[in-house]
């Protein structure tokens, strides 16, 4: 079987339906795996949701996701950051909410922990350095750990008291060694590619696959500008940071 593995759509509905229809191109998934921040940055959070929940799938919470409803405090957000999030909060039904409400911090499948940040800190940590993913090593049990937040397509690598790191590959086979994988963002890449990233793990050669899906950014980057959201955010969209 097959799983997807999403996270960062960011309200970014014309990069998330490009990634969907790539998907289902691909041969389809069994289950989808969200790694949090469904919304947020983006003019679509409400249709993202319903989206999302169309299908087979799992989500953890992200901290623009319980910003959003009021679980996380804004204040350590930057300003653009924290008037989206106010403009995604009105945007929101009561059904959104009480789906948002309800998004765990860490979820288990098969041999992988699924969390946003970090599975040290899930919300808010960013896994960026081998400092930081050697030490995160420590607080999940699995051997794999699936992770957002960042951005971008990194692989972490424990080998006996070293931790590695590297560029997601194209194609990354799954061994004995234990790994921190952050398959990149589908709405708002952050690694110089502003192709949406997503990643499929197939079970059958326990491989994961990564891919990077054109979209078209100029109709979220107007539909942003219609409604009011941050130039820079709108503008970032093209260069993929």
């Amino acid at each position: 079987m097959c799983y997807a593995i999403l996270a960062d759509v960011h309200s970014n509905l014309a990069a998330f339906q490009a990634v969907l229809r790539d998907i289902e191109e691909r041969g389809g998934a069994e289950e989808i795996w969200c790694l949090g921040d469904i919304i947020g940055y983006g003019p679509n959070p409400s249709e993202c949701i319903a989206l999302l929940r169309q299908f087979p799938h799992l989500c953890v919470a992200g901290n623009h996701d319980w910003a959003a409803i009021g679980k996380v405090d804004i204040s350590d957000f930057n300003p653009d950051a924290a008037q989206a999030c106010r403009w995604t909060a009105r945007q929101l039904s009561p059904e959104d909410v009480r789906y948002l409400e309800h998004l765990p911090l860490t979820l288990s499948r098969h041999d992988f922990t699924i969390v946003h940040g970090s599975p040290r800190e899930p919300i808010w940590e960013y896994v960026l350095t081998t400092r930081s993913a050697k030490t995160n090593f420590q607080f999940f049990e699995t051997r794999y750990c699936l992770i957002g937040h960042s951005h971008e397509p990194l692989v972490f690598e424990h080998i006996g008291e070293t931790c590695l790191l590297r560029e997601l590959p194209a194609k990354l086979k799954l061994g004995e060694n234990r790994l921190i994988i952050n398959p990149g963002s589908v709405g708002q890449p952050r690694d110089g590619d502003p192709c949406a990233a997503y990643a499929i793990y197939d079970e059958r050669d326990k491989t994961i696959y990564h891919y990077r899906v054109s979209y078209d950014i100029e109709a979220t980057q107007e539909r942003m500008i219609e409604e009011g959201l941050p130039n820079f955010l709108a503008a970032r969209l093209s260069y993929g940071w």
